[in-house]
């Protein structure tokens, strides 16, 4: 059995930089980061890796003596978390002095005999380390006060260090990798250096599925509709349910979740917030394989549809575009579908489903979909069967030779999935024109079923690494 993670608390003010050190520590962004005092809300939780040790990160609300409703119960939430961390963290903005309220707090912590490092964030440079004197007057060790800048990432790993030593290692995990039998015979020198060797990743039957569109297109019902029960709103104060809640259901052996549906559910407009809608789109699609574009198809498609859409493209996940309200809409719907096509060109891929949430037609039919979509999205080609489709396309569209280059794919392989990744191993990757390999993707639909999911093909030399920035820059069909 599993030894239960270490829990490391973050505890502060509002706005001292809480949740940029929780998205630098869990290495994506998750928290909403801002400069409004008092984002922060819920205490989250996120499996995190420090130094390659696991532990369980806590993110507080801001400690703040306010009246307000929202705050009144945050100290006591925030106190309530530290007790149950292992590790706390105390943080405070170093470009202001210390104050009572800090040292009242940071005494308040140090009373629960907890492992407690005194973070002073926001030292930018080395002629702001002097300030760290200041904060001496906690009565803290030099080994528990850092100074660090998280917007820079300046000191962050003396940090790091020191949290990992009250973390157990690791225990090496074997890697199950594809087995070599599927190489074609004369191929295997062409196979990826051995740190970049194609795992079968763990198989799942989780699915993360982000619901997104502009207002008042119908996300709440869809999501109630698929749900198939209506869920109330956390709180009555407008703004409360901007941090992250999931909500899930069983369907065909798939546990579905809906990552962020807080975003869904707000209610009013929410003063000083409404500017970190299209970012929290954004946190949703981290967090997700499968994106429902939402689209309300009783009005003219708009120019945000399709930059809330190309944000799905941005992040390559499995998709279903979802015209809502179809039923209020006179127009036929291989009209429609031509129109929605027209705009997202970039969304080729993406099946189109008409759906009522008022009446439930077609949310089955959705449900269906998702699993199927998922499917697709999470599929591992082998690698015989990859490199017969690849051979066969090469030889009914010969490669090009620019400026008389013999140019020739040795072997390919899918060394990743959600979304699949190919790689084309050759003798002169960089002079294969992106017109080629979209010919290659286009003729890989035509064999396998890709539908709703993007395909990332690299071409690359012998041994070359395929570095993550490269990664990010995938072509996309």
């Amino acid at each position: 059995m599993n030894e239960p993670l270490v829990k490391i608390a973050l505890i502060g003010q509002p706005n001292v930089g809480k949740s940029s050190l929780f998205n630098r520590i869990a290495q994506q962004r998750i928290a909403i980061v801002s400069d409004l005092a008092g984002t922060t809300r819920d205490i989250r939780k996120h499996e995190v890796e420090v130094l390659g040790r696991k532990a369980l990160m806590l993110d507080t609300g801001g400690i703040d003596e306010t009246n307000d409703e929202i705050f009144s119960n945050v100290k006591r939430k925030a106190i309530d978390c530290a007790k149950e961390a292992d590790i706390i963290l105390f943080m405070v903005d170093g470009k202001r002095l210390p104050d009572d309220k800090d040292k009242e707090l940071f005494y308040e912590l140090q009373n629960l005999g907890k492992k407690l490092a005194l973070v002073v964030n926001k030292i930018d440079n080395d002629k702001e380390k002097e300030r760290l004197w200041s904060f001496y007057e906690f009565g803290i060790n030099d080994e528990n006060l850092f100074g660090i800048s998280v917007s820079h990432n300046r000191g962050t790993k003396s940090l790091f260090e020191w949290i990992a030593k009250f973390l157990p290692e690791e225990e090496e995990e074997t890697q199950v990798i594809l087995n070599e039998n599927e190489v074609d015979e004369g191929l295997e020198d062409f196979l990826m250096p051995e740190d970049e060797e194609p795992v079968i990743e763990e198989e799942t039957n989780d699915i993360n599925v982000a619901i997104i569109g502009r207002t008042n297109v119908g996300k709440s019902s869809i999501l109630n509709a698929l749900i198939g029960e209506e869920r109330s709103v956390v709180s009555s104060i407008s703004g409360t349910t901007i941090d992250p809640v999931d909500e899930s259901f069983e369907f065909k052996d798939k546990k579905i979740t809906f990552v962020d549906t807080a975003g869904l559910r707000r209610r009013g407009k929410i003063e000083g917030i409404e500017k970190y809608a299209l970012m929290r789109t954004k946190e949703m699609l981290k967090k997700a394989n499968l994106a429902l574009v939402v689209l309300d198809a009783s009005e003219e498609l708009v120019d945000l549809d399709e930059k809330i859409a190309g944000l799905v493209d941005q992040y390559g996940l499995g998709t279903i575009i979802v015209l809502n309200k179809w039923d209020e809409n006179s127009e036929s719907f291989k009209e429609l579908e031509k129109k929605v096509r027209r705009k997202f060109k970039f969304l080729f891929y993406a099946p189109i489903i008409a759906v009522s949430a008022k009446t439930g037609r077609s949310i089955d039919r959705l449900k269906d979909k998702i699993v199927e979509i998922y499917d697709n999205y999470s599929q591992r080609i082998p690698t015989s069967v990859l490199n017969k489709i690849i051979e066969e396309a090469v030889i009914r569209h010969a490669l090009p030779s620019p400026n008389g280059a013999y140019l020739r794919i040795y072997y390919a392989t899918q060394f990743q999935s959600k979304p699949p990744r190919i790689a084309l191993i050759m003798n002169k990757p960089n002079l294969l024109h992106f017109s080629y390999k979209r010919y290659l993707v286009n003729y890989l639909r035509e064999n396998i079923n890709f539908e709703g999911t993007p395909i990332h093909v690299l071409a690359r030399k012998k041994g070359e690494r395929i570095e993550d920035e490269e990664l990010e820059e995938t072509f996309q069909g």
